[in-house]
């Protein structure tokens, strides 16, 4: 849906539903709130999907076909291996931060 809403071929219409899409399951604001039981989760679990198919008739399926080809080269692109480090040195000062402090706390 990102790649087909921002394709200028893609018509108004379809661009709109995608914005309300989104902004939806984005949005900390539900129509049934998630804390009341299974009417929280459900209007989600049917809402979202019906706006993706509707999204989805909405836009031609040459198209969609061209996004999701696009979309799946993207998700087999190599892994960043300075990002997966930085991550981990991330994490491992993290722990040695807290490592010092609880000892401090202790001593």
């Amino acid at each position: 849906m990102w790649l087909a809403s921002r394709d200028p071929r893609t018509p108004m219409r379809a661009k709109l539903v995608g914005l309300l899409i989104a902004a939806y399951a984005l949005s900390p604001i539900d129509l049934i709130p998630d804390f009341i039981p299974f009417l929280g989760l459900l209007d989600e679990a049917v809402l979202i999907p019906a706006g993706v198919w509707l999204f989805e008739r909405l836009v031609a399926p040459t198209q969609m076909a061209e996004h999701r080809a696009v979309a799946e080269r993207a998700s087999q692109r190599p892994k960043s291996i300075v990002g997966a480090l930085l991550v981990i040195g991330v994490w491992i000062a993290s722990g040695w931060f807290l490592w010092s402090i609880a000892r401090m706390w202790w001593d």
